[in-house]
């Protein structure tokens, strides 16, 4: 399973892990951080969250190769305050979140996420999932197609995409992923289409539509930072600007003291936030990382610590 994963010892050494932490990874995929936080928490415990049967089925064997103080909870990560207190875990030490689809998941044509490979239109990550990426195409109107395109695609050709779309579909339903890639191509200026494969951006978009992959990131950091021990620490790897957004916008909210209290000479501590920020810019992959792998050109990595 190739699969690299992304900033992978600056994560690591930014959950600042002790040997008997409680660790939890949100987004287990193929196992790259988890593996390497086993390794540090030989007297802890590590859970796992992933709805992806391949990835849990091989992340399983990974991790039982280095350790097995582990559990692996089959649950989309919006869940996880809830299936922890299940299990009486009500605190941790660390959280770990990488936002970024696998490169297996990526790279496998019949999931459907790729524009580069041509296969049915899915892109669900937990396959109960009812709605697909084939479903939003054939049946969202031309203000909701354009509206998760310009959103949550940033795309400049919206509309112009979402016309294409509706004006291909009253002909033949659109079922496949190179299908939809030629109607996308013909909707952006050649000159654009140059520059970047104009797919990109409404792939993204579909992705995030179909998982609603923003929301579910809202609630969940509310309940990670819920989770913390004090001295404990969420670090979260972004990969597009919309994910990047709400996590910073986030840790500025929960580590900021307010106008009144700033002024004053002795803060009571009281008035003093309960986190402060161990990254007060994300960061990004180095330059050695960036030649090795081009997937971690998007990705930022941020770190807060819950003080008190």
């Amino acid at each position: 399973m190739k699969h690299k994963s992304v900033l992978l010892n600056e994560t690591i050494d930014s959950l600042n892990l002790k040997d008997n932490s409680l660790v939890v990874d949100m987004t287990l995929g193929f196992a790259g951080h988890s593996s390497q936080i086993l390794k540090r928490i030989k007297k802890g415990y590590l859970f796992a969250f992933d709805q992806d049967e391949e990835a849990i089925s091989y992340s399983k064997e990974k991790l039982s190769s280095v350790a097995d103080n582990f559990q692996i909870i089959d649950s989309n990560f919006a869940y996880a305050k809830e299936r922890l207190q299940e299990l009486n875990i009500y605190k941790v030490d660390a959280i770990l979140y990488d936002l970024g689809v696998s490169s297996p998941q990526l790279d496998e044509d019949y999931r459907g996420f790729s524009y580069r490979f041509d296969a049915p239109l899915d892109m669900r990550m937990d396959k109960d999932n009812k709605l697909t990426a084939k479903i939003i195409v054939n049946t969202y109107d031309h203000r909701n197609l354009t509206k998760i395109f310009k959103i949550y695609g940033e795309s400049r050709f919206a509309s112009s995409i979402a016309n294409a779309i509706i004006k291909y579909r009253n002909k033949k339903e659109i079922e496949t992923t190179l299908e939809l890639v030629e109607i996308i191509k013909s909707s952006v200026p050649y000159k654009e289409r140059i520059k970047k494969h104009p797919a990109k951006q409404i792939f993204q978009a579909l992705r995030i539509e179909v998982n609603k992959e923003l929301d579910v990131l809202e609630k969940s950091l509310n309940d990670a930072l819920d989770l913390l021990n004090v001295n404990g620490r969420l670090a979260v790897i972004t990969f597009h600007s919309l994910e990047d957004k709400i996590v910073k916008h986030k840790f500025i909210e929960v580590t900021k003291i307010d106008e009144v209290s700033k002024g004053l000479p002795n803060i009571p501590i009281e008035k003093l936030p309960n986190f402060k920020l161990i990254t007060k810019k994300g960061i990004k992959a180095s330059k050695e990382e960036l030649e090795d792998n081009n997937r971690a050109h998007s990705a930022t990595l941020r770190v807060i610590e819950k003080i008190k």
